[in-house]
């Protein structure tokens, strides 16, 4: 609810077009013991936050297109729910400014004491009585309520009405009003505000996060109009002050003051807070694992994996067709059940012209090195983007942090590595950034110990495509067709899914090469634009062997990978060439008569043919001619789709 309202205050109110949803949860079968005591189940937060966003996404009319899920031992005091929207605005309502005079209005849910000191809640370190103790801080939605007022502020953008629009977030009235009245000034009567029951002292109903809350700056002679409109859209508006010249907020209950404040004071007076920040890397060495006699086995864990694992009986709760935009769906393939690696939408009636929405993240790397966690979260989001379609050149990508104590110098460290490893690389992707969060102190104090959150960044990437029916999609398409490796290959196990898989974490982090990143993804983009590619795939968790294992289920065709044409970086053997998670990399299925015209495309970027698909269901890994694993589509899709398949409904169609 909250960043739909962002998208609606943007500029004169922007449309909200599709959602996105991230989700970082501890592992759902986590033992009983190993629960901390304030803490619910994982499995029963994993099931809470899959319906929450069903049930407010769905009745708003807005499709979920685009996201991911997570899961690390770490995030079972706090889980985290990233949240995103995309909105469209004519550009010539893209700037606002609240005037003198003009009318302070109101419009949307009622006012309750859900959500009083919400933003501060979210602040603190959680214990074990956080959960009877702060029940109050969390605010209670109503999805019908929202849609009014959404329908209501387009109708007033439509026929501009008002000067400027912000939503009650964080604060309520308190920071919607004092950030639009900065420069000016502004008297409020909280008498006004409907309340949803009776008995809220005045400070409550000014500080108040009651959701589905939009404030408005209107013109006196609109006013009647606006009022109007909220009536014909059944949603529910009401006075409650005006803007001044004196530069003074003033606050009042039934003709007594309760604020009478000096606005350059409330928006600079807080001394900025002096913190240190130091880095030491943790001490880790590589495991010692015995040679890998099972690779068969192996890839069928990583596929199994919770983070690896078909996400498609959270996907299937969601509408991503509402709005008729959806042209690059969530899930691909034959039988509509192979991933995708990005969101693509047309969102205006009668242009082909499309928009590419993905994302990038793994927690994993960040125990190791976050430099490593934020180059790989932006150069997924923008591998992602690419292999959908996406033009690198016309990307802006934004970024929100969530993370621990930051009074930690060594905790800030971290964050500090993070943000210049994350700026660096955006300067070499020439990627702006146009929006972010942050949300900090993500630990859980247990009495016995802390748990904190391992730093992460989520980054999401926004592009454009010319022609929607360009669309690229992962799913193998043609038997005999080439696979094309692109993208060099490097001894990167750390932090990867296959160590997960032998519980080790190791410490060769994959880092991105930030000379040579860039121009794969243009290659790439220029071959899939000039028709030569079929299918692509990022390589991110599972490396190759994942990558073209849910190729082939996307596909229902086999494939045949040679692990010794991968051009690699060092001697690797089998097991790091199958599941090293290096960067940059794409896997891309390539007609026979084209590999010249994919060449001519990518340059001087590294590639390498290192298979082709077959007509069959086996998937084959061979080195040097020797047979490493054969598995069938039928043994993937049953490893992929079980592990998540909370109704096996997804399993039992698999074994058929």
């Amino acid at each position: 609810g909250g960043v739909i309202r962002d998208v609606l205050g943007t500029g004169l109110g922007a449309r909200p077009i599709a959602s996105s949803d991230v989700f970082c949860f501890a592992p759902p079968d986590l033992a009983d013991e190993d629960l901390p005591q304030g803490c619910l189940h994982p499995l029963t937060v994993m099931k809470g936050v899959v319906s929450g966003v069903r049930d407010y996404g769905n009745p708003m009319g807005i499709p979920t297109v685009n996201g991911s899920v997570h899961f690390d031992e770490n995030f079972v005091g706090n889980p985290l729910v990233y949240v995103g929207n995309v909105g469209i605005l004519p550009t010539a309502r893209g700037l606002k400014k609240a005037n003198p005079g003009d009318v302070i209005v109101a419009l949307g849910g009622r006012t309750g004491r859900d959500g009083i000191h919400g933003a501060t809640f979210s602040s603190l370190e959680l214990n074990t009585d956080s959960e009877s103790l702060s029940g109050g801080a969390v605010q209670i939605g109503d999805p019908i309520t929202e849609r009014k007022a959404m329908d209501a502020v387009m109708a007033c953008a439509d026929e501009d009405l008002f000067s400027t629009i912000t939503d009650c977030g964080a604060g309520g009235f308190s920071s919607a009003v004092g950030e639009m009245a900065e420069g000016l000034g502004a008297i409020v009567n909280l008498e006004t505000a409907p309340l949803k029951y009776a008995g809220l002292s005045p400070w409550e109903i000014w500080i108040s996060e009651a959701q589905e809350r939009m404030v408005l700056a209107v013109p006196p002679a609109k006013l009647d109009r606006v009022l109007a409109v909220c009536e014909a859209e059944a949603c529910e508006a009401f006075v409650l002050g005006e803007f001044t010249d004196n530069n003074r907020l003033v606050v009042k209950h039934h003709d007594a003051v309760h604020c009478d404040m000096d606005l350059k004071f409330l928006h600079d007076g807080l001394p900025s807070r002096v913190l240190e920040a130091s880095y030491e890397a943790p001490a880790l060495s590589e495991p010692q694992l015995p040679a890998e006699r099972d690779h068969k086995r192996a890839l069928l864990d990583v596929m199994a994996d919770f983070g690896v694992c078909s996400k498609e009986w959270i996907i299937r709760q969601y509408d991503h067709e509402v709005q008729a935009a959806s042209a690059g769906k969530p899930l691909c393939g034959l039988h509509e059940d192979g991933p995708a690696d990005a969101a693509v939408l047309a969102p205006k009636l009668g242009s082909m012209r499309g928009v590419v929405l993905s994302n990038g993240l793994n927690p994993r790397y960040s125990k190791i090195d976050p430099a490593s966690m934020a180059e790989c979260a932006l150069d997924e989001a923008m591998r992602n983007s690419v292999a959908a379609g996406g033009d690198p050149d016309y990307t802006v990508i934004l970024d929100n942090y969530c993370w621990g104590n930051t009074r930690d110098p060594q905790c800030l460290g971290e964050l500090v590595r993070a943000t210049e490893a994350l700026c660096d690389l955006a300067m070499k992707y020439r990627t702006p950034f146009v929006s972010g969060k942050d949300s900090l102190h993500n630990e859980f104090n247990t009495g016995e110990k802390t748990i904190r959150i391992p730093g992460c960044i989520l980054v999401s990437a926004m592009s454009v495509i010319p022609d929607v029916r360009r669309t690229m999609t992962s799913d193998l398409k043609r038997a005999g067709s080439l696979l094309v490796l692109v993208g060099k290959t490097a001894d990167e196990l750390g932090g990867s899914v296959y160590y997960k898989t032998k519980g080790e974490l190791g410490k060769n982090a994959p880092r991105v090469e930030k000379d040579t990143a860039h121009d794969t993804l243009l290659g790439v983009a220029r071959a899939i634009g000039s028709g030569c590619v079929l299918a692509a795939h990022d390589l991110s968790e599972g490396g190759v062997a994942a990558a073209a294992t849910e190729m082939s289920i996307g596909g229902r065709l086999g494939a045949n990978i040679k692990l010794d044409a991968m051009q690699v970086d060092g001697e690797l053997d089998a097991t790091k060439r199958m599941f090293s998670e290096s960067q940059s990399r794409f896997l891309l299925e390539i007609p026979p008569d084209r590999l010249a015209d994919l060449e001519a495309n990518l340059h001087k970027v590294p590639f390498a043919v290192i298979g082709d698909v077959r007509e069959d269901d086996q998937i084959h890994f061979t080195d040097s001619a020797a047979m490493i694993a054969a598995i069938s589509i039928a043994e993937a899709e049953h490893a992929w789709k079980h592990p998540l398949d909370l109704d096996g409904t997804l399993t039992e169609e698999a074994t058929r």
